[in-house]
């Protein structure tokens, strides 16, 4: 086993620069090779901020010249798909980050080619790595709760500037170390979508990891006010096994407010409530017995850095997948089901007809 897990950043964007390109460098098993983008401007940026001497335009360029472990793929949603494709073709490990592709055929392709490379797709999640989340998915596993039987899923986020193409508003929060996400959330042929794709994507990915559960049909509405995007979204879904479910969301809270993600999971015998940005969790049994939970502070309540170290651990054997494909691909089945449903004005989509 090589003592580090050598790896390549594929999208030198605002997250990249903020997040995984720091992150990699400070992991003590972990060698940064190269980077990858098709943009000039910002593939140089992040190289010269960042020290890194091997960069790339072209991934099959990158695959063909670099002995990979693996892969970090942070470009633009619609591209997803394809990149990751090469990565797992040229056997490397990836991960991808949310949401994980547009569409549940291009979902159930990639983690069935991981399958045959015997290789892991790790989607980028980081709520999966926190306490309360592990805390609240051993609590279901248990069966201390019963079966679930309702859901209530609330995200509520300052995104909209994004979509107005005026990220520069987000400065004061995220302070952008080498640049920004420019107009590509407000671009449907890059986003693929608005709220849904940027942000319900990791309330649902919560969701699924915490309850195993999977989309049956989907019925959704969505507005997208004054931006090009849906802005607030509203879903509600049946699952396999006859648990009902609704999600919600709106992308327009003020700058500089955390917002709330508010995850209801409700049982035979009990329930359990996690709200993911303060980091608590209650769990409350139908006998009036009850456990609390955090809360959670700064990196622990969002470990931005868990995922590429997870693809770090993974490599060497060190640890699971926390964050696996199949829940990415349950995600992709409810957002591909919610925008169909959206644009035939409100009707049931079942998941089954996303692979027709």
């Amino acid at each position: 086993m090589a003592e580090k897990a050598r790896v390549a950043v594929i999208g030198t964007g605002w997250w990249s620069t903020y997040t995984h390109i720091p992150g990699l460098i400070e992991h003590p098993d972990a060698e940064l090779v190269a980077l990858c983008d098709r943009n000039p401007d910002a593939l140089a940026a992040a190289a010269e901020r960042y020290g890194i001497d091997r960069t790339y335009d072209d991934v099959g360029e990158l695959l063909a010249n670099e002995s990979l472990d693996g892969a970090v793929v942070a470009v633009y949603h619609a591209a997803h798909y394809a990149v990751a494709r090469q990565c797992l073709a040229a056997g490397i490990n990836v991960m991808l980050e949310k949401p994980m592709v547009l569409t549940a055929q291009d979902g159930r392709a990639l983690l069935d080619l991981a399958a045959a490379q015997e290789r892991e797709v790790i989607v980028g999640y980081p709520w999966h790595f926190t306490d309360v989340t592990r805390t609240a998915r051993d609590v279901l596993a248990s069966g201390e709760l019963g079966p679930v039987q309702h859901t209530s899923c609330l995200f509520a986020s300052m995104v909209v500037e994004y979509y107005r193409s005026n990220p520069e508003a987000y400065r004061p929060v995220f302070q952008f170390p080498v640049t920004g996400p420019g107009n590509v959330y407000a671009d449907v042929q890059r986003s693929g979508g608005g709220q849904a794709h940027l942000q319900i994507t990791h309330s649902a990915g919560s969701l699924f990891y915490v309850t195993g559960l999977r989309a049956r049909s989907v019925t959704a509405f969505m507005n997208n006010y004054d931006v090009p995007v849906d802005l607030v979204d509203a879903m509600a879904v049946q699952y396999d096994g006859g648990a009902v479910g609704v999600f919600g969301s709106t992308g327009n809270i003020g700058v500089g407010d955390a917002g709330q993600l508010d995850i209801r999971v409700y049982c035979a015998n009990g329930y359990l409530l996690l709200e993911q940005v303060q980091g608590t969790l209650t769990v409350r049994k139908h006998d009036g017995t009850e456990r609390r939970y955090g809360p959670l502070a700064g990196d622990d309540s969002y470990p931005r850095f868990a995922t590429a170290a997870n693809l770090v651990d993974v490599i060497l054997g060190q640890a699971p997948n926390r964050s696996p494909g199949e829940v990415g691909l349950r995600v992709v089945e409810l957002l591909d089901a919610a925008y169909r449903s959206a644009d035939g004005g409100g009707q049931p989509v079942a998941v089954r007809d996303l692979y027709r």
